[in-house]
């Protein structure tokens, strides 16, 4: 294997081959070989970690344990740039509201579902969850410089997001990136080598691209 190869983890969920295809599009070129590996011993060596998610929270969790890939993970948190994607970023907090799950606790916090009855919108619709679509997020925190993978990603870009839960980290500095539906919310949170984002980046056109692009040469 290259030194330079990005894993991104088949557990069993997850939007695979559209995250796959957007990191080796970005990837062309650069010297990163990007696999689709549940190979425990792949995530290991891969010099780069991608940990998407998809549906329920709880299944997704059951996955990573049975597929044999949670310690891999796990060493990848640890010594490794990570990037965690919708459910693969709401399992790196502590709790989900979703089935009452345990996530992974590392980053301090809980997922909640969204909590909009009889909230309007500023056309005066109703509120729907999950939340389906095109929102704006924004990095400019007002706490010093944004996270270095939003380098040149202009604040507010559109994202696109469908979850019906959302994160709230503990740690307001571990929130990176915030959108707003019927209230503020994480949209991306980060620690260390760790970077998240509740919005899919492989279904955001150029700005979900540039944030891969970050990703890849990331020196956390």
């Amino acid at each position: 294997m290259t030194r330079n190869t990005v894993a991104v983890v088949d557990y069993g969920s997850g939007n695979l081959r559209s995250v796959s295809q957007a990191v080796a599009h970005v990837a062309a070129g650069s010297g990163s070989e990007v696999i689709v590996t549940a190979d425990p011993q792949a995530v290991l060596e891969a010099e780069r970690v991608v940990l998407p998610g998809q549906g329920h929270m709880a299944d997704c969790t059951r996955g990573l344990v049975a597929s044999g890939l949670l310690d891999a993970v796990l060493h990848a948190t640890a010594h490794k740039p990570l990037f965690g994607v919708c459910v693969g970023m709401q399992m790196l907090l502590d709790r989900s509201e979703e089935g009452d799950t345990a996530g992974l606790g590392l980053i301090p916090g809980e997922v909640l579902r969204f909590q909009l009855d009889g909230q309007l919108q500023p056309d005066s619709s109703r509120f729907k969850v999950p939340q389906m679509g095109w929102n704006q997020v924004f990095h400019d925190l007002g706490r010093g410089p944004s996270h270095v993978l939003w380098d040149g990603i202009d604040d507010g870009t559109y994202f696109y997001f469908v979850h019906s839960y959302c994160a709230r980290p503990r740690n307001p500095l571990h929130t990176v990136g915030e959108a707003d539906y019927g209230g503020r919310f994480a949209a991306a949170v980060a620690r260390d080598n760790i970077f998240a984002t509740q919005f899919h980046p492989e279904k955001s056109a150029d700005q979900g691209l540039a944030l891969y692009r970050n990703f890849l040469s990331w020196q956390p």
